[in-house]
């Protein structure tokens, strides 16, 4: 049961990958696998996912873009209820797609999980008026080895879709994502 099909390389990004389950529904409801080991092996992702998380939010918030610089983290990410638009960036030096990026409408609807290999910033904005969102990771959380980038940095050139009723100015930020570093800043502090 629960096999996968996995589009893999998603915008050109090597490592990118949109995960879809298998979904099996009757009028009972429905059953997936939202993780099995030996399907990921079998398209070729090995990962050792050592943590889960989960954060629940309201519409307009968005958090990121964040990485971990020394101890940086492969996830696997996916909404349980709710929508988000789901960004990474690639932040691999000597990357063809240095700085590029892509989004994805991830729902409890959906239930497409998206892989970002270490090496990337990771955002979302919440769209819906609310969303629960669990992500595995391969290393743990380090709080002193967090960086950010601003997610509205014209140089990485994200296009958030604006929640309804509201602009990008309504957007809801932690302290910490009000002053990440821009693009420039990134690329300056790391000789690239």
């Amino acid at each position: 049961m629960g096999k996968i099909t996995v589009e893999k390389n998603v915008n050109g990004i090597e490592g990118l990958c949109v995960i879809t389950p298998s979904v099996f529904g009757d009028e009972r409801g429905y059953f997936m696998e939202t993780y099995n080991l030996n399907d990921m092996e079998a398209e070729g992702l090995h990962y050792d996912f050592v943590q889960d998380n989960q954060s629940a939010s309201k519409k307009g918030v968005l958090r990121g873009l964040h990485f971990q610089k020394n101890y940086p983290q492969d996830k696997l990410v996916r909404v349980i209820s709710g929508e988000v638009y789901d960004v990474a960036v690639d932040l691999r030096k000597g990357s063809a797609t240095f700085g590029k990026h892509y989004g994805i409408l991830l729902s409890a609807e959906n239930k497409k999980q998206f892989l970002i290999p270490k090496g990337f910033a990771h955002g979302f904005l919440v769209v819906s008026e609310y969303a629960e969102f669990c992500y595995k990771v391969t290393d743990f959380y380090h709080p002193n080895d967090e960086g950010g980038l601003m997610f509205n940095d014209p140089d990485i050139g994200v296009e958030w879709p604006i929640p309804e009723g509201m602009t990008e100015n309504d957007f809801i930020l932690s302290d910490k994502d009000k002053v990440n570093a821009s693009f420039k800043e990134y690329c300056a502090e790391n000789g690239i």
